[in-house]
């Protein structure tokens, strides 16, 4: 019977641990949430998903209320101060040991993302010049790494390694440049008090990394009680915190590997050596060994990349799921008059398909054409161009900054409308460029 519930669990559980494994995947479910999002919004359920996220969530003390803020305000504040200090994780290690590290390597891609920045704001500045919608130019600055990797990996081994290399580092550019504008345009009133004391515990932090400490329950506890909470009754971005304090994970080991290896050698050694028991629980001695690899294991592993492999599925399948559901729903049933009221959703369709392929080809190539780096392996025009479309896609970054650019609904959902639009575009016209451009290239590469 025991056996029978273990393989139907294993019928029901494989494929789906399978699925979580493709890169793709993360591009998929986020796709579905914000399918599932319109469909909320312009069904029968529309006013109660809405109601549902405008409900207020805190702590009650007698007649004094802290953190009390919507469930939507949560979701942007809270939840996805998970998924930036997964960013902050990823920049850190690609600063550290990634292909940001070789400065010659890096600065192909890092040119590239400036002009993916640069131009699609111009564009959205030129075409909304004054007034509130002005606020918006960060929108089509944003590209979507999820849904850009997913595009790209379909397409599997046609597209070259180098391409990947490519689109991943522009990306991580580009968050961190999302980052920063978030950091400095996107604050409310800044309170100095709240301000400082969280920076006193990204410095704690700090200190702690450079002092040897490694318990994530350290960087835990201080990240969360005290930098993020400081951050987010300071004004400046919750999300910022989440970012400065994934910094201050230490990305160095305890143990080296060849260390590591002989510790492993002779534990397995040793356990191998020990007479089992004759029940299916192990020995005293069994258990002691397997909890000494644990810990070599776990010093032979820096703390950021700990971290960022525990954290990852979890931002993948959940946090930006929900993020999504949460902030893509809009009424198609909108009236054309007032989606063009204004440029908004101009400026940031416009911006974001046009200004990245501009910005991330012309960088590209002034770069190349004055010999301050040269195209990577695999890299021509033709799938440059593909590259640059698929950076067109905004969705959650773009969707977020909305939702701290503006306070006017109907500005919000003209964003949206730009938002969709371009990315849809841009990721269906990036596909078929790069499965064109690499018809003839298709090469062996690790997935």
């Amino acid at each position: 019977m025991k056996d029978r519930v273990s393989s139907l669990i294993d019928i029901v559980t494989q494929p789906l641990q399978k699925f979580m494994r493709q890169k793709q995947s993360g591009g998929i479910v986020l796709g579905l949430s914000v399918i599932a999002a319109i469909i909320l919004a312009n069904s029968p359920w529309q006013n109660e998903y809405f109601y549902l996220l405008d409900n207020k969530i805190g702590l009650q003390f007698n007649d004094v209320s802290l953190l009390k803020y919507s469930l939507h305000h949560w979701i942007n504040d809270g939840l996805m101060a998970i998924f930036f200090f997964v960013v902050g994780l990823e920049l850190k290690r690609e600063i550290v040991a990634g292909d940001l590290s070789n400065p010659r390597k890096a600065i192909l891609p890092i040119g590239a993302a400036l002009g993916g920045l640069l131009i699609p704001a111009i564009i959205y500045i030129s075409l909304n010049p004054t007034g509130e919608a002005n606020s918006g130019w960060g929108i089509p600055m944003a590209t979507d790494i999820a849904f850009a990797l997913a595009v790209i990996h379909l397409l599997g081994k046609r597209v070259p390694l180098s391409l990947k290399v490519f689109l991943t580092a522009l990306a991580i550019v580009d968050d961190l440049g999302a980052v920063l504008v978030i950091a400095f345009f996107y604050t409310s009133d800044i309170s100095t008090q709240s301000l400082l004391i969280g920076l006193g515990f990204v410095f704690i932090m700090f200190i702690g990394n450079k002092m040897g400490v490694r318990s994530l329950l350290f960087y835990a506890v201080l990240g969360i009680v005290g930098v993020w909470i400081a951050f987010m009754l300071s004004g400046v971005h919750a999300t910022i915190a989440s970012v400065l304090a994934a910094f201050t994970i230490p990305a160095d080991v305890s143990i080296k590997e060849n260390t590591y290896i002989e510790r492993i050698k002779n534990s397995i050694s040793k356990f191998s050596n020990i007479q089992p028991n004759e029940y299916s629980t192990l020995t005293e001695q069994q258990v002691h060994l397997l909890y000494e690899v644990k810990k070599d294991t776990n010093f032979a592993t820096p703390p950021l990349q700990r971290l960022e492999h525990t954290m990852h599925p979890l931002v993948t399948f959940v946090v930006l799921p929900i993020f999504a559901l949460a902030n893509a729903g809009i009424s198609i049933d909108i009236d054309s008059q007032e989606l063009f009221s204004t440029n908004v959703a101009l400026g940031v369709g416009v911006g974001l398909l046009v200004g990245k392929l501009v910005g991330i080809v012309g960088f590209t190539l002034l770069m190349v054409k004055l010999k301050i780096a040269s195209f990577p392996d695999g890299m021509n025009i033709k799938n440059l161009v593909g590259i640059s479309l698929l950076a067109s896609i905004g969705f959650t970054m773009s969707l977020f900054i909305s939702s701290l650019a503006f306070t006017n609904e109907m500005l919000i959902n003209q964003a949206k409308i730009g938002i969709f639009t371009a990315s849809i575009i841009g990721g269906v016209l990036g596909y078929f460029v790069l499965r064109k451009s690499t018809k003839s290239q298709a090469v062996d590469s690790p997935e």
